[in-house]
């Protein structure tokens, strides 16, 4: 048994920069460290979200069409496809995206211009080989 007396003490260096980012305190490693923060880019991510509620109320039937829809969320026709389209996306690259791992090569930018539909081609498409 170990006497109370006997504690050791240890002392852990890490070394990190804490950095304002949109409003946020972020943790900044030097080059070379070994965690990677994930990136989670919010502008897509939201993109994302209305893109799967707006297929899911023309699957329900809550609108007849695009436009019907285009016109009651107050938005703008080549916008509305242009998100919509994100619902064909890669399950895996979807999930990349919520976790922040999608890479430089995926933005909203990038999600706005015609992709390939199949899920390989898109994959080569955005530089994510899985």
């Amino acid at each position: 048994m170990r006497d109370a007396s006997e504690t050791k003490t240890v002392t852990i260096h890490i070394p990190f920069q804490i950095r304002k980012r949109g409003g946020r305190k972020e943790m900044v490693l030097p080059p070379g460290g070994q965690l990677q923060r994930s990136r989670m880019d919010n502008t897509v991510v939201k993109a994302l979200a209305r893109a799967f509620r707006w297929k899911r109320l023309l699957e329900k039937g809550a609108y007849s069409s695009v436009t019907e829809l285009a016109e009651k969320e107050n938005i703008g026709m080549s916008y509305l496809t242009r998100v919509l389209r994100m619902t064909l996306l890669a399950p895996d690259i979807i999930d990349a995206i919520l976790d922040g791992r999608q890479g430089q090569g995926i933005n909203l930018t990038t999600l706005a211009e015609p992709f390939p539909v199949e899920w390989a081609s898109q994959r080569r498409h955005f530089s994510m080989e899985v």
